[in-house]
């Protein structure tokens, strides 16, 4: 397993840009890779992911905005947040998975970070 540990949260007004990095304590090269966020109420949900060589995907609602990158020898995965909405508002997760129907699917992530608070306000 690996632990991870965000940052780079905060306030900031819509239209606005964040960027949060997640650092790993052992090599994730061999991991899938990604964020999930959870607003009050909701359920966490998956938001972007990146496998090693592979394409980064991320939900509907980002796409365009968000920009996922990982660093493997340096063990860090960042999100690069643009164009930042109200409705982005949430607790950022970086997660860790053997592969990439795990990482999609919250039940099946066994690696998270502690999480890190975005607000965006209108």
């Amino acid at each position: 397993q690996v632990q991870l540990v965000e940052s780079g949260g905060g306030l900031v007004r819509a239209g606005g840009s964040l960027r949060l990095s997640c650092a790993a304590s052992g090599g994730i090269r061999t991991y899938t890779v990604g964020w999930y966020r959870q607003a009050p109420g909701n359920q966490r949900e998956y938001v972007a992911t990146s496998l090693d060589g592979g394409t980064p995907t991320y939900i509907d609602s980002v796409k365009g905005r968000f920009t996922i990158s990982r660093d493997n020898a340096k063990n860090a995965v960042d999100l690069q947040m643009t164009s930042l909405k109200p409705e982005d508002t949430a607790v950022y997760y970086c997660a860790a998975a053997r592969s990439y129907g795990n990482m999609i699917r919250a039940g099946n992530v066994n690696n998270w970070g502690q999480g890190t608070q975005v607000t965006v306000s209108s």
